[in-house]
């Protein structure tokens, strides 16, 4: 059963880089309505704050596999998560594991909202996210 799990969040993420909206390395940082952000610690930790893309997970997940089954409170900022309890197999690291859903190593899929961004719902803005994407040979002539 995790085998083909696994096989079908493979073929997911191929389809989803071949149409350009994965989280490769690009380092455009990209927002959906509804998406979460968590900094409860990421600042002072020095790290970007996490993005929570809520309604990715919500069309693949009725709302009681994340809120009574993984514990996580009906209220934005109203969860002590941290990457301690993440590795631990609580919150997020229940499934992102390394066998259910990519594992904490690859930080930058999480950790790519803007700095000092504070926990919310977000409102589906590229910029209030992430510095965006800059034109080729913009910062040369000043052109975007």
């Amino acid at each position: 059963m995790k085998k083909a799990w696994n096989g079908r969040l493979a073929v997911l993420a191929a389809a989803l880089a071949a149409l350009g909206l994965g989280f490769g390395g690009t380092g455009e940082v990209r927002a959906e309505y509804g998406d979460i952000v968590i900094n409860n610690y990421s600042d002072a930790a020095g790290l970007r704050p996490a993005i929570f893309p809520h309604w990715f997970h919500r069309v693949r997940f009725r709302c009681k596999v994340c809120h009574s089954d993984l514990g996580f409170k009906f209220k934005a900022g109203g969860n002590e998560i941290s990457m301690l309890k993440i590795i631990d197999g609580q919150f997020c690291g229940a499934c992102h594991n390394g066998q259910i859903a990519w594992s904490v190593e690859n930080c930058d899929l999480c950790h790519s909202g803007k700095p000092g961004t504070p926990t919310q719902v977000h409102e589906s803005t590229l910029q209030k996210l992430g510095e965006p994407p800059k034109a080729p040979g913009s910062a040369a002539t000043g052109r975007r």
